[in-house]
């Protein structure tokens, strides 16, 4: 039996549940955080994160457009039962996201199928406690970037639901990947970054003496990384362009190679059909995107709740793009990535990778509290 990670860190506490490692890896869609890359993570003792979105569209089940929405509830089923299979004794969570059109049945099929947490942003989540109501030991953990935006969840959570989230994830929009919390306008602007954002909710949650943990997300990248945050009172941190680069990431190896031997400068933002920035790599399809030039404008299968490419027949189909992705075609995929893309190096373990993220620093490699 493998002996499992030591660390120095403290564990995790959302919900009911309790991780060893207080590391969350993000959810990635589509596809790329499937039941291989979550089951390894929660085994060794972080929480592993399956992404819901058009998960689906590779299964089985899916057949036809019309299969799209049927397709995604059945194959989710499956990637946690894949995952518990894996770590039976792991968190295990799903990421679902406010913006897709399948919201409601994709948290009621995570909360039905035993998922530990579900972790949800890309809008406030002011519904997700009405959708898994019947299962009280499945974690609810909502994606902010503001103070505010955590405050109007707790006062519309209790005012309605009865109930607080269990968990926050605080994301900086000005180094997260994928689809960004912010508008094109406001990235950049310091008063999303993590240093400033994490003690204003954690002053609000004292104030209400609410005990909810607040994680830290975008940009983390490394132990120092992970030091800072806790300094800054954060309780763990999610991770997810570090989760690419591993041997038991869900996507096609072409994929993973596209995160190596990079340049800063390869990171950029682009324009989403659900009217979103997002953060990617500076693909040939990003660049016909930027350029105005012929980009697929199908709709794959009414994903979104509102999409630019299904609604004014602009821009392109998004859901098309990140399958291309995920199945290694550079020419049509589009490949999300966070700011730290150029500092990926090679491709290991999940257990590699953990046991890098919770060795302790020396006092001179430990980070200055600024």
């Amino acid at each position: 039996m493998t002996e499992p990670i030591h660390t120095d860190l403290p564990q995790l506490r959302v919900g009911k549940h309790t991780a060893r490692l207080p590391i969350i890896q993000g959810g990635m869609g589509i596809r790329i955080s499937g039941a291989r890359l979550a089951g390894a993570v929660a085994k060794e003792g972080a929480v592993g994160v399956i992404a819901s979105v058009a998960l689906g569209i590779k299964s089985s089940y899916y057949k036809k457009k019309k299969d799209y929405f049927e397709a995604n509830k059945l194959a989710l089923r499956d990637e946690i039962a894949m995952a518990r299979k894996t770590a039976p004794d792991g968190v295990i969570g799903v990421n679902c996201m406010v913006a897709i059109t399948d919201y409601e049945a994709m948290s009621r099929t995570a909360a039905e199928n035993g998922a530990n947490l579900i972790i949800s942003g890309a809008g406030l989540p002011l519904q997700l406690p009405s959708f898994t109501k019947d299962f009280p030991d499945c974690a609810l953990v909502p994606i902010v970037s503001t103070a505010k935006a955590a405050q109007v969840l707790c006062r519309r959570w209790e005012g309605t639901h009865g109930r607080l989230p269990d968990a926050f994830v605080v994301e900086n929009p000005n180094t997260a990947g994928g689809h960004l919390g912010a508008s094109r306008e406001q990235l950049g602007d310091p008063v999303y970054n993590l240093e400033k954002v994490i003690p204003e909710i954690i002053e609000y949650l004292d104030s209400e003496g609410y005990d909810i943990p607040v994680l830290a997300a975008g940009g983390v990248w490394d132990r120092t990384d992970i030091d800072r945050m806790f300094e800054h009172g954060a309780s763990g941190v999610q991770m997810a362009t570090r989760f690419v680069c591993t041997h038991e990431c869900d996507a096609d190896d072409v994929f993973k190679l596209q995160f190596l031997k990079r340049k800063p400068s390869d990171v950029v933002i682009v324009d989403s059909p659900a009217g979103l920035p997002g953060r990617a790599i500076g693909t040939e399809l990003v660049q016909r995107i930027q350029d105005g030039g012929k980009v697929a404008m199908q709709c794959f299968a009414n994903c979104l709740k509102k999409c630019l490419c299904r609604d004014d027949k602009t821009t392109f189909c998004i859901a098309y793009a990140l399958d291309k992705a995920v199945r290694g075609n550079l020419e049509e995929g589009l490949f999300f990535t966070g700011s730290n893309l150029a500092r990926s190096e090679s491709i290991v373990s999940v257990r590699e990778l953990l046991e890098e993220l919770c060795e302790a620093l020396t006092p001179a490699q430990a980070p200055a509290l600024v």
